[in-house]
């Protein structure tokens, strides 16, 4: 029984790296309502101001990729240090940037710890917690950064307009010193560290594929697709993405090991994860867009009908790791997958009616589904790897996250920003119907992870030693 019990220590690493990982999302969705203010104030205009979100998912999507190497060669605490350290910095110059430039610097050096922190959290669940009781904490893991998207716009709306923007940045210093020393206390190092040589060129090739491939999914939908913004971009993305598959092959410690993915069952579910998180960010910017242009709410308004859905969603993700963790991983991510392929069926066929009441309800269903399944998948998709190497599966899934979040997002926006350039119709018309469009590719593709999920878990896998069951 002592065995299957969660330690105070491992539960306050969690809650610190956890901390971290909050902060990093939930200054990222805030900050994305203050930008008609910050367009004011520092003079710039709305393409530039983007480059506080863009910058930051850059630098994440570059920072991620390396957590199974930083996992190897750095000590737990070491990690949390570092990335909190430098969170830290990043917020407070951000409080008190006198430019642009400077708070452009803040966003990316919160990237940095961001990216340190969010793979170190999991990493510490699947190091440090029994067995049987992973799939639960890995619900609690997922569930800390997933509530900040959901309160993220109504807090950035709240203080920015009654304290002023650089209090989204100063009301977290408090929260981020108590998650330091509650890290300093509790994170423990329990597997031995190893030397490996860090290679410059796949960290290269890292860059200019998700620098690439970012830049251009967010140029898709002002410049033409064979202009250099764009195809050029994407052009940069293949380059690096090709240099970074033939370099793992090539050196014995790469820094993604994407040898990794010859295995099926982890490979089927790095890929339903990747198609679930591009399904949720692009449904995450459709909502927002048709509330304030098609209803004509405010953008208060569209903060608050989906945060209860956010909210609730998020909740339900440990209980989706307890049913894992007691009946298997088949039945929460079969269920999960049916809500939200339910609600995304609903979102289309409803698509040029949906009432702002209907849409918090739709939402609520569609979260619902995703805190039965976003967890599992991962948890069940690391438990058909070796527990040497689940750092290196988890770097692997953390980046394909950063890219479907990234992509996800660009990839609607294109869709209805085609749309909208119909000059016939009104506003809110042509954003009803790039919404049903938008809908529809959604559906389209969760489809897909549907075939991938039955496939999957119709295979007759037999578990090895260090590996779980995916049937029950």
């Amino acid at each position: 029984m002592q065995e299957e019990r969660i330690s105070p220590k491992v539960i306050g690493a969690i809650v610190s790296t956890g901390i971290l990982s909050f902060c990093g999302v939930l200054a990222e969705t805030a900050m994305n309502v203050t930008f008609p203010i910050l367009n004011t104030e520092f003079g710039v205009n709305t393409v530039t101001v983007q480059w506080l979100t863009t910058i930051y998912l850059l630098v994440l999507a570059i920072i991620v990729p390396i957590s199974g190497f930083l996992k190897r060669t750095f000590k737990n605490k070491q990690l949390f240090i570092v990335g909190i350290s430098l969170f830290t910095f990043g917020v407070c110059l951000d409080a008190v940037a006198p430019t642009f430039s400077l708070l452009l610097l803040g966003r990316v050096i919160q990237g940095i710890g961001t990216g340190i922190g969010l793979p170190l959290m999991f990493n510490i669940i699947l190091e440090q917690v029994p067995a049987k009781k992973i799939g639960m904490m890995m619900g609690v893991g997922t569930m800390i950064p997933a509530i900040a998207p959901a309160i993220g716009p109504t807090f950035g709306g709240l203080i920015a307009t009654s304290l002023g923007w650089r209090y989204i940045f100063i009301l977290l210093i408090p929260i981020l010193i108590v998650a330091f020393i509650v890290g300093i206390l509790t994170i423990e190092q329990k597997q031995a560290l190893e030397s490996t040589s860090f290679d410059i060129i796949s960290l290269a090739a890292i860059s200019g594929l998700f620098g690439g491939t970012i830049f251009g999914f967010s140029n898709m939908g002002s410049q033409p697709f064979l202009s250099f913004p764009v195809l050029g971009a994407f052009i940069l993305g293949i380059l690096g993405l090709i240099i970074l598959v033939l370099r793992s092959q090539k050196i014995s410690s790469p820094l993604l090991k994407l040898k990794l993915l010859e295995n099926k069952v982890y490979r089927a579910h790095v890929i339903c994860f990747f198609i679930l998180q591009l399904v949720l960010m692009g449904l995450v910017f459709i909502l927002p867009n048709y509330i304030q242009l098609v209803n004509g709410s405010s953008a208060q308004v569209s903060g608050l009908i989906v945060l209860p859905g956010a909210s609730l969603g998020a909740l339900f993700t440990p209980l989706g790791g307890k049913i894992m963790d007691r009946f298997g991983a088949k039945k929460p991510i079969l269920l999960g997958s049916l809500f939200i392929l339910m609600s995304l069926l609903l979102f289309t066929f409803l698509s040029q009616s949906l009432s702002n009441l209907l849409i918090g309800i739709l939402y609520f269903v569609f979260t619902l589904g995703v805190g039965f399944s976003f967890g599992n998948l991962m948890t069940n998709g690391l438990r058909q790897l070796p527990q040497r190497e689940q750092a290196d599966g988890n770097a692997i899934i953390m980046t394909f996250q950063q890219f479907a979040g990234a992509s996800g997002t660009s990839i609607i926006a294109a869709i209805i920003s085609q749309s909208q350039g119909n000059e016939r119709l009104s506003l809110a018309q042509t954003t009803a119907t790039g919404a049903y469009y938008g809908f529809i590719f959604l559906v389209a593709l969760f489809l897909v992870q549907v075939i991938i999920l039955v496939k999957t878990f119709g295979m007759n896998v037999k578990p090895k030693v260090e590996e779980a069951v995916i049937n029950d």
